[in-house]
């Protein structure tokens, strides 16, 4: 496992075990108060910050929850492999929920641009319009089933990635642009701060696009498995990271050249996802192994970037 003779790592401040049956999704709220956690039976939970205080847990989805987001500090968004796209309160209560034709493979929200972009089983790339999650147009179709999506900054642009290794990024105006291939599938995609790069990562590598050039440039790193989940943090200095499949380890690496610029605690088995706090304070983490373990960031030193 990566991380074992590349000491030393900054331990996790909290580590819940046994939080899940198996950790699938994370998101924390808008003001960092709480921390919702999804696993492969479908209950979802509500932790607060930074202590990871159990707050409340409920039945989402039957079968795995496999996206997390809030939509306010009392709001939240679910999506499930049962199809269901789902706005809870932080007590459980259903707000509102719609049912696809297919499962919901990958979610990505703009509260700010008050949309939500959902990746499916079947292929298809969908649009929802907040705050009633309507009208769900499908932007396009991939010939595999969507891995990951993504939405720039301005929310002027979308991406999406499928299991044939096929990247794409729809325009607001309706065009499409296929991006080159990458020689992994990219299990994980990101726009720049600026719009002007997608990120992507899968096998050991980052995945760089330039949309303007349309042009990939491929970054290696220390992961040694399946990067599973990138993002930024959000000053953009760097790309938070956590890899599954012979290597758990937790990162955060320089964007412009793919270096390790900080370790963290790895998980004991294959990770799954990482989410950071919309200040940067906090960020947590989950995997295979059922736990979630939470760092606070603004106790701790972040060395900068070295040069490319």
């Amino acid at each position: 496992m990566v991380g074992c003779g590349l000491q030393p790592y900054q331990a996790a401040d909290v580590v819940i075990p046994d939080a899940h049956g198996g950790g699938s999704a994370l998101a924390i709220s808008q003001d960092s108060d709480y921390l919702a956690s999804g696993g492969w039976s479908g209950y979802i939970r509500i932790w607060q910050l930074p202590d990871g205080k159990a707050e409340n847990i409920w039945k989402g989805h039957e079968g795995e929850v496999t996206a997390l987001s809030f939509l306010s500090e009392q709001r939240l968004v679910s999506a499930g492999l049962d199809a269901n796209l789902v706005e809870w309160s932080l007590r459980g209560r259903q707000i509102r929920k719609v049912t696809t034709d297919s499962a919901i493979t990958a979610m990505e929200v703009d509260t700010a641009g008050r949309q939500v972009l959902t990746g499916h089983r079947d292929g298809s790339v969908r649009r929802w319009r907040l705050p009633d999650l309507s009208p769900g147009r499908i932007l396009g179709r991939h010939a595999a089933g969507v891995r990951a999506v993504a939405i720039a900054p301005a929310g002027d642009l979308m991406a999406s990635s499928a299991h044939d290794g096929v990247v794409k990024v729809w325009h607001s105006d309706g065009a499409t642009t296929r991006l080159p291939d990458p020689w992994s599938d990219a299990r994980t995609l990101q726009f720049s701060p600026d719009g002007g790069q997608l990120y992507g990562a899968g096998w050991f590598d980052l995945f760089r696009w330039d949309l303007t050039r349309r042009s990939m440039l491929v970054l290696d790193t220390e992961h040694r498995g399946i990067i599973n989940r990138i993002l930024f943090d959000p000053s953009g200095r760097y790309l938070a990271s956590i890899s599954r499949q012979t290597d758990s380890a937790v990162l955060f690496l320089d964007p412009a050249s793919g270096k390790t610029i900080q370790r963290f605690q790895p998980h004991k088995l294959c990770g799954g996802v990482v989410v950071l706090s919309p200040d940067g304070r906090i960020m947590a983490t989950t995997s295979d192994d059922a736990s979630l373990m939470i760092w606070d960031l603004t106790a701790m030193d972040q060395p900068s970037p070295g040069p490319d």
